[in-house]
């Protein structure tokens, strides 16, 4: 599928970020005109990949975090959310509900929610070195008024 645009952005592990992070991924997929619901699922989709890099991936010290998104052809978006932090030693246990290595106040269902709202996920890991999440999502094509 061709590629019609993209972004990329690095930032540090502050939890101030997640919000600025949420807030450009939504800046920039309006060129597409989505429905609010589709950049409110957008919103919440970045909001737990981030947080979960802030939490998970750097729970004691500020990392990097990599978010690129590229918009494809027929409103098709890609969204990856990369850290370089200490990675997830089981993949398949880390995608289960209500599991979490974030404490008592953690949820666990970040992965759930992200599922929830995606076309495709993808999580990559490696122990040590980081963590690479991809998800895509297909939004609406409405018809523009001029």
């Amino acid at each position: 599928m061709k590629e019609i645009n993209k972004m990329k952005l690095e930032f540090p592990s502050n939890s101030v970020n997640e919000r600025f992070a949420r807030s450009a991924v939504a800046g920039f997929i309006s060129q597409l005109d989505p429905t609010l619901e589709e950049v409110g699922d957008i919103k919440t989709l970045v909001s737990e990949a981030v947080t979960n890099c802030i939490v998970h991936a750097y729970p004691n010290e500020i990392g990097r975090i990599l978010l690129k998104v590229s918009i494809y052809e027929k409103n098709l978006v890609e969204i990856i959310v990369r850290d370089y932090g200490k990675g997830i030693e089981d993949i398949e246990k880390a995608r289960e509900p209500m599991f979490t290595t974030g404490g008592d106040e953690r949820s666990g269902m970040g992965f759930t929610i992200m599922e929830s709202f995606t076309d495709s996920l993808k999580v990559k890991s490696t122990p040590g070195k980081g963590t690479t999440v991809s998800m895509k999502v297909k939004l609406s094509q409405r018809v523009r008024l001029r």
